[in-house]
């Protein structure tokens, strides 16, 4: 994953999700437990590629980045500077991914409106 695909994908996905549950009961308890799902794939895998996880590595080599931080920040696209980051470029990762939940909740509000 990257911060430049997360959003879009997140986004699809609730509104795939939206789509499979749209005949079923409302439930508010099974729209949290699918977004907790998502977010701890979506989370547990980017946070490890943006840690540099070792798990992660055939991740971010199959995109061909030089390490998973590199590839969540220049995604194959940018040049920012991925190996000694700041507390800027951490803060701004960070901002990052506290908007996770919200491209998921857009998109499964697209759908079911």
């Amino acid at each position: 994953m990257s911060f430049l695909i997360d959003p879009p994908l997140l986004y699809g996905g609730g509104r795939v999700y939206a789509r499979v549950t749209r005949n079923a009961n409302p439930s508010l308890t099974r729209d949290a437990a699918a977004g907790v799902a998502f977010m701890a794939v979506f989370w547990g895998i980017s946070v490890g590629l943006y840690l540099d996880q070792g798990w992660t590595r055939p991740v971010w080599r199959m995109c061909r980045a030089s390490s998973g931080r590199d590839w969540m920040l220049n995604s194959g696209v940018f040049r920012f500077q991925w190996r000694n980051p700041g507390a800027r470029t951490h803060a701004i990762a960070g901002a990052i991914f506290a908007t996770y939940p919200i491209w998921l909740w857009l998109g499964m509000r697209h759908t079911r409106r």
